[in-house]
């Protein structure tokens, strides 16, 4: 099975900001490439095409040699909700007000409770 990852737009590039290749995401979760496509392919992760090659992650999805806590579900969340990785990716570095801050920032402080709930909503 391949694995199909679409291509970023400038504005969603611009947001993330940092972004690491596959093969880094791996090396920083001491994982094979193999597992850490893996973890794209069983939506734990979402990255995008920035040009040709690899796929990319945003730095940010990360946190101390780990996924971030609260990402995964989020994650599936959104994917409930009809959204594509580019789509998720920018929700999640899109800000708002009434976080404050993006909801990235909300599940690195350890609201991931609060953004899955406004992910939910998305669906509805």
């Amino acid at each position: 099975m391949t694995l199909t990852v679409a291509q970023i737009d400038r504005e969603t590039d611009r947001l993330v900001g940092e972004w690491l290749s596959l093969s880094e995401v791996a090396r920083r979760l001491e994982l094979t490439i193999g597992r850490a496509k893996q973890l794209l392919k069983d939506k734990k992760l979402v990255g995008a095409r920035r040009g040709s090659g690899e796929p990319q992650i945003p730095a940010r999805f990360l946190d101390q040699g780990d996924v971030l806590k609260g990402l995964p579900g989020t994650l599936t969340v959104l994917a409930d909700a009809g959204y594509d990785e580019v789509e998720s990716i920018r929700w999640l570095f899109t800000p708002d007000d009434s976080l404050p801050g993006a909801p990235i920032d909300a599940i690195s402080a350890g609201r991931h409770t609060e953004v899955k709930r406004r992910a939910q909503a998305l669906g509805f």
